[in-house]
């Protein structure tokens, strides 16, 4: 099986991908607090593990893979006072709204969504142990408390300093804590809150306890990988290391992987910050290839700038794609199995190659894009067998490994596209031209085609008539 490598977060190193057992990657990735609709900020988690499980997979690993929901929260809590229904309405809609964005991205299901409040005894369960070990205690409310100075090494995972963090910690006074660092792993409910029954009080689940429990449960006291964005390194991921600690002696993963976040002018995506795009409104606007391309555009460790004019770029590199196999099977409507020659062989090698050194993604898709040029030639040459096995790399490998380019019936235009009046043109001087061709005045029909070529407007004459393709300038 081919060796793979990753940047784990905790040890700060590329390291080899070495799972617990041989031959299957158990992973865990924090999955979004359910109260309003995902942005693409929210996205990139989504596709960046998503094709990383799927490129492990074409490599020959099983991958169990847990994304959880946060269902109880104090966002999902003031949705609900907002809308005036129940805190598990607003919980299920956006669930449900999740999966709908999910499956408009092309991203799979993961083989557990854990929901927070269908293990609260469970959870209720691994608080009152960690107390009994010595790293818990009750607050006169009944709130529930994790001690931090209780670890020597608190902060690995996030390189902070405990006495940095302590010093910061003075403008967040709690009385009720023994230290400011100290978190909250049981919370007292407030009146007209939700509550579960528990030793201490009536209440619900602290945030990060919920993702020690549900990952020991669904995948043991320690998996292979766990992911999710880089903010969430700390305090979440810190805090998930410590409780898992105090609950069987080891960190709940063997390692860890970080997205880098999607900036807006010098800030991160954040609904609280007021300056996210929703998922929805990009899949509609880029088309699904177009998203996904801009999110695995750069390596998933580096932040991406979000801007209109990037989106655009690469809702318009989709559709090239996209028209090349949309001509590919346009010639060939019936494409056979290819026999693997040596190039075939050597570009899969390559791609492989680029994945498992730490997933780079913009290496394998600039693989994929030399692939589509070569499409092009094939085609233009009249090579069948070559297109064929052009075709079938993208289609069949490539395209399946990333997640993108799994139907070439996709054809979101991007927003510079040409009017329906516009099209009404191009095809009145197609017609012009073959009647230029037809009478044998090859100066004229190539004129036309020149200028239409100059416009960006391909034509490709075929047994079935010329048709013509919309393509982006290449800058020179």
């Amino acid at each position: 099986m081919k060796k793979v490598y990753i940047t784990d977060t905790l040890t700060k190193e590329k390291v080899p991908l070495e799972p617990v057992e041989p031959g299957i990657v158990k992973m865990y990735v924090c999955g979004p607090t359910v109260y309003n609709y995902i942005h693409i900020g929210n996205a990139r988690p989504m596709v960046v593990f998503d094709a990383f499980r799927r490129f492990l997979e074409f490599i020959g690993y099983k991958v169990i893979m847990v994304q959880n929901f946060t269902d109880i929260d104090d966002k999902i809590i003031n949705e609900a006072r907002e809308w005036g229904v129940d805190w598990k309405t607003v919980a299920d809609t956006f669930i449900a709204e999740y999966f709908h964005d999910a499956h408009s991205l092309g991203v799979r299901a993961a083989n557990f969504h854990p929901r927070t409040t269908d293990f609260v005894d469970d959870i209720v369960n691994a608080v009152q142990r960690i107390i009994e070990n010595g790293y818990g205690y009750v607050a006169a409310n009944g709130d529930v408390y994790f001690s931090v100075r209780k670890l020597t090494d608190y902060g690995k995972l996030s390189g902070k300093n405990p006495d940095d963090l302590r010093a910061g910690a003075r403008v967040d006074v709690n009385e009720l804590k023994r230290d400011p660092l100290d978190f909250v792993l049981w919370k007292s409910a407030k009146p007209g809150e939700p509550t579960w029954d528990s030793p201490w009080c009536l209440g619900r689940p602290g945030w990060h306890i919920e993702c020690s429990v549900m990952s020991q449960k669904l995948l043991g006291d320690m998996f292979d990988i766990h992911g999710g964005g880089e903010d969430l390194i700390f305090p979440h991921h810190e805090d998930e290391i410590a409780q898992s600690e105090a609950l069987t002696g080891k960190p709940p993963a063997k390692y860890w992987m970080h997205n880098g976040m999607i900036i807006v002018r010098g800030d991160k995506m954040s609904k609280s910050l007021g300056n996210t795009f929703l998922v929805r409104e990009a899949v509609k606007k880029y088309g699904k290839d177009g998203v996904k391309l801009f999110l695995l555009s750069k390596h998933y460790r580096s932040p991406i700038e979000f801007s209109d004019e990037v989106l655009e770029d690469n809702s318009k590199a989709a559709q090239r794609v996209l028209a090349a196999l949309n001509r590919f099977r346009e010639k060939y409507p019936y494409p056979l199995v290819p026999k693997e020659d040596a190039e075939m062989k050597e570009l899969v090698q390559r791609f492989v190659e680029a994945l498992s050194d730490d997933f780079n993604t913009p290496v394998a898709l600039s693989i994929i894009f030399d692939v589509v040029r070569e499409l092009n030639k094939a085609m233009d040459n009249g090579d069948d067998g070559r297109a064929l096995r052009m075709y079938h790399l993208i289609k069949r490998v490539f395209g399946p490994v990333l997640g993108v380019f799994d139907t070439e019936s996709e054809k979101k235009a991007p927003t510079s596209a040409v009017s329906s009046n516009f099209e009404t043109l191009i095809r009145s001087l197609v017609e012009v031209r073959n009647e230029f061709r037809k009478s044998k005045q090859f100066d004229f029909a190539d004129r036309i085609r020149n200028v239409l070529a100059e416009s960006g407007i391909k034509l490709y004459d075929t047994p079935e008539g010329t048709k013509y393709e919309i393509v982006e300038k290449e800058e020179k």
